[in-house]
């Protein structure tokens, strides 16, 4: 039987053989990352340059589905799956920024957030990631004096986290505080504050706090 080729398919066949990318998703790639308090990381990896989207989710426990209110029990930490282009940013340089983003000197949480579920991770997604991440690790232990206690974990499945956490951080729906109704967007950035994150970065890292995002 005669095969047709179609001209899409010769189109795309002369532009991988001329050296043109054939597609935007061809630079996608996927980093994992447990930093603390998800809506944290997710609103600092937005601002990196060359990350493409960040979902708030769970990793790393023995259960299935986890929910906000039992990913805790099962096991799980609050992750961001990151998707970026590589093309416009390595895997290299968001390791070097999430290390410089988090407290990898606490093996108890994060911040004012305590417990397992709120400790920081690097969950490698092949052996070019897991490579990858111990030599990040080693130069961030370096930099702060053998204190990093941040472990490089393997590929795990990936559960997001319900649709109101996603994005919380620039939120418009108005929530019940202690403080009364306040819009989602500034009940975020006064946690974020009232917990500490920053100083406590900014005290860890000093002028290296945050380095690539644009904050």
């Amino acid at each position: 039987m005669r095969r047709i080729i179609s001209p899409a398919f010769l189109a795309a066949a002369f532009l991988a053989f001329a050296g043109f990318p054939q597609s935007a998703s061809a630079a996608k790639q996927t980093a994992i990352f447990a930093g603390g308090c998800f809506w944290c990381v997710e609103a600092d990896f937005d601002k990196v340059p060359g990350v493409l989207d960040t979902i708030s989710g769970y990793a790393g426990g023995k259960t299935e589905n986890p929910t906000y209110r039992n990913y805790s029990s099962g096991g799980h930490r609050e992750v961001v799956k990151i998707d970026f282009d590589d093309t416009k940013v390595s895997y290299d340089r968001l390791l070097e920024i999430f290390f410089r983003s988090v407290d990898p000197t606490d093996a108890g949480g994060q911040f004012c957030d305590r417990g397992e579920s709120y400790t920081t991770a690097v969950y490698a997604l092949d052996d070019a990631q897991k490579a990858a991440a111990e030599k990040a690790k080693v130069e961030a232990n370096a930099a702060l004096g053998g204190k990093v206690v941040t472990p490089i974990l393997g590929k795990v499945p990936f559960w997001p986290a319900e649709d109101y956490h996603q994005n919380y951080y620039k939120g418009e729906n108005r929530i019940l505080t202690r403080f009364g109704y306040v819009k989602q967007s500034d009940a975020y950035h006064g946690y974020r504050e009232g917990c500490g994150r920053d100083v406590r970065v900014k005290q860890v890292w000093g002028n290296a706090a945050y380095t690539g995002i644009n904050k």
